[in-house]
């Protein structure tokens, strides 16, 4: 369905996109910060625990915002086209 000009599924795959990378980068970030506090890094492991962390807040933001595009697109002005 197209809303106000946006593909709302196709905008829901670009976000799942999105999700999918964060996901990987916080996976390298984790396994990053463990290698490095095993080698005796410690701020270096702490540093990329945080890292981890933000990018938690980050996949938790796409979430809500993918959970918006439903509400957004019923609450829009303008025109609504459905594919039939």
């Amino acid at each position: 369905m197209c809303t106000n000009g946006v593909n709302t599924g196709q905008l829901e795959l670009m976000i799942e996109q999105i999700d999918d990378h964060c996901k990987l980068e916080r996976r390298w970030a984790h396994n990053l910060a463990h290698t490095a506090g095993d080698a005796g890094f410690a701020t270096v492991s702490a540093k990329l625990h945080e890292a981890q962390a933000l990018l938690d807040d980050v996949r938790a933001k796409l979430d809500e915002a993918k959970d918006a595009i439903e509400d957004d697109a019923e609450a829009g002005t303008g025109v609504t086209v459905e594919l039939v």
